[in-house]
Formats: structure tokens, sequence, C-alpha cells
């Protein structure tokens, strides 16, 4: 197992959870925190220790992204009309590595980064290599010709380990798809418990 991959798993016993699903997460033969007491130790959270937790499971799902890109993309979400919860959630899921990962381009959220920071990935015919990217509806996403052979792609879109939620397209064989609309917190997969309100609330505290 490689550093960013162990580094990257410490997350998923510090918090509790198999965060990504991965098979290869160790938290899913060591379900406890990590230290000599790990086994042992039982706490019962405060109000602010689960809205915490909350904050550095989203965060950390979408590939640890830095607090401070984090907080921007919640206080985009406080400024627009409608749920919080629900807003962030879907400014989340329009990142373009966040795509670029639901396709199942890559196997996880972290090669899809690098995907696109490689300049591997056109947005409606334009490289766009910023992982951030807000994506609109109606968007094309796809892989440059020149990269479609690339034996990571082309091993992630074999295997298509998750399946494709409705509001992508995609086609496997041009590895090419389309966002069609922003998702409901509801329509998200997500394969462990995400509480989008306990971060709001976090924030709000």
């Amino acid at each position: 197992m490689t550093k960013i991959l162990k580094s990257k798993f410490k997350l998923s016993r510090r918090l509790g959870v198999s965060v990504w699903g991965d098979a290869k997460d160790p938290f899913n033969k060591k379900n406890y925190k990590p230290g000599q007491h790990g086994p042992l130790l039982v706490r019962k959270l405060s109000v602010f220790a689960k809205q915490l937790n909350a904050k550095q499971l989203l965060k950390g799902y979408y590939g640890r992204i830095r607090e401070g890109q984090f907080r921007k993309i919640f206080n985009e979400a406080v400024r627009m009309k409608g749920d919080t919860g629900e807003l962030l959630i879907g400014l989340l899921e329009s990142r373009l590595d966040a795509i670029v990962y639901r396709m199942n381009l890559a196997t996880s959220v972290f090669a899809a980064r690098q995907l696109v920071t490689h300049k591997h990935i056109l947005v409606d015919g334009q490289v766009v290599n910023v992982p951030s990217f807000v994506v609109k509806p109606g968007s094309v996403v796809e892989v440059r010709d020149t990269s479609k052979q690339i034996t990571v792609i082309e091993a992630s879109v074999s295997k298509m380990d998750r399946a494709v939620p409705d509001y992508i397209s995609f086609n496997a064989n041009a590895k090419k798809g389309e966002y069609i609309r922003i998702p409901a917190f509801a329509e998200v997969p997500y394969p462990c418990q995400i509480d989008p309100q306990l971060v709001v609330e976090f924030y709000s505290r």
C-alpha cells in the first residue's frame, strides 16, 4: 500500500467509519481508533465533537479539501437561496474531480484530482486542470482523445466499481458523460453516513 493510501485511510480509523467504502480500507479489519488504547477507547461524543466529525468526514470524502477552501464552499452555499445543507452537497458534487470520480474514470477522488491536474479531462471541449472547477448542468465531461488509452483510466472504466448516479450520464466506450443536473442530497451515493446538517450547525456556532 502506497504512502498516500496509508495517509488517506487514517481518516477512516480516526472517524470510526470506512469513508470511501473501499475494500482495501484497513478500517474493515481494525474498526477502532489508532493507538495503544484504540480497541478499548469508547467515548461519548459531545455535540461539538459530532459536528466536527461530520465536517471532517464530508471534507475528507471529497479528497481532504483544505479548510479554507471548504469554508469558502460553505459560505457560497449560505449565500444561495434554499436549504444550506442541500446546497452544500450540490456544490461539492458539481466539482470537476467529483464528477470524474462518479463517472468511474478514476478509482478514487484523489486519482480523479490527478487526472484533472494533468490535463487529461475536457469540459465542453476545453481542457480544465482545476479540480475545484464547478461544472454546470448540461456540460459534457470527457477524457481527451490523447489520454483515452492511459492504463489507469482503462482499468477504472473496465471495472466500473461504482454505479453512475442518475444525475450523470456516462458512455463508457467513449469515456464521455454529461452532468445532467445538480443532485439532491438523497441522490448522492455515499458509502457511509453523511450528515450535512451537522456541518451547517458546526459553522453556525
